[in-house]
């Protein structure tokens, strides 16, 4: 079991993979973290493919053989597990081969053949609860991965559509969530994002990241999943929504603060 409800979970890294220079800069400052605290259970979270962009125009990553060749790296080099997203039923075992943590995005966590297909590889399965869900919707969810033999399950919050082009979180979601028996985290990257609000790409808030952080952690929330970027702003993805990289040693300090303080 990865899960260790004495550390604060937190699954980190950027949105896409991209390239080598930003998976070490993102490993190296996470190694970092690691070893300040020990109160830190640090999974390294990045995408080889992002599959859902507003537009045909969008970048979408290194795709699958570069990124599971990044991802490798950072497991041997740095001794992260890792986590990433599948998108197709066919890319589970694959993707298990590799990560420690297969991710089901929010838009595809009702697809049956996909969730089955990540539980039964043995791995760890994340799944993120859709924009359109509510959160005593994700027992049938997490149902379909223990059905299918999931060895552990996490669940995630990651904001509910609000109209258009917005996004609001229902802090009700983690004791709701929690009643299904596994672990609750807070997107609180993707939960500020503003959907297709920046000409073709998603617009974001990442100035409230901490705001929705903590009061996740308040609200009973069993971990954090945190995009963090050297430079957000040239990122092929998800540009104003990811943490950059110096400001995420503070985050985290006040962000353990309260989750130690509910504790």
């Amino acid at each position: 079991m990865l899960y260790d409800s004495s550390k604060l979970l937190l699954l980190a890294g950027p949105c896409s993979l991209e390239n080598e220079s930003v998976c070490r800069a993102v490993a190296t400052a996470l190694a970092a973290l690691r070893e300040k605290n020990a109160l830190l259970n640090i999974v390294f979270k990045g995408s080889f493919d992002k599959a859902n962009r507003t537009s045909h125009g969008g970048q979408r990553g290194p795709g699958m053989d570069e990124g599971l060749r990044l991802l490798a790296l950072v497991k041997h080099e740095y001794g992260f597990p890792l986590v990433t997203d599948v998108h197709m039923p066919e890319q589970c075992a694959r993707v298990a081969e590799v990560a420690d943590v297969l991710q089901i995005p929010a838009f595809l966590c009702r697809q049956t053949d996909l969730l089955a297909a990540a539980a039964k590889t043995g791995r760890i399965v994340n799944v993120k609860k859709g924009q359109f869900l509510s959160p005593s919707e994700m027992t049938f969810v997490t149902g379909k991965l223990r059905e299918n033999g999931a060895s552990e399950v996490w669940q995630t919050e990651r904001g509910t559509t609000f109209g258009y082009q917005n996004l609001a979180v229902d802090m009700r979601s983690f004791p709701i969530m929690a009643q299904n028996g596994h672990p609750t985290i807070m997107d609180a990257t993707h939960s500020v994002q503003l959907p297709g609000a920046a000409s073709g790409a998603s617009g974001g808030q990442r100035e409230f990241v901490p705001v929705l952080a903590k009061a996740a952690l308040a609200a009973g929330a069993n971990g954090l999943f945190l995009e963090t970027h050297p430079d957000p702003e040239k990122a092929i993805s998800d540009a104003q929504s990811q943490v950059p990289l110096a400001e995420l040693p503070a985050l985290l300090e006040a962000c353990l603060r309260v989750w130690q303080a509910v504790r």
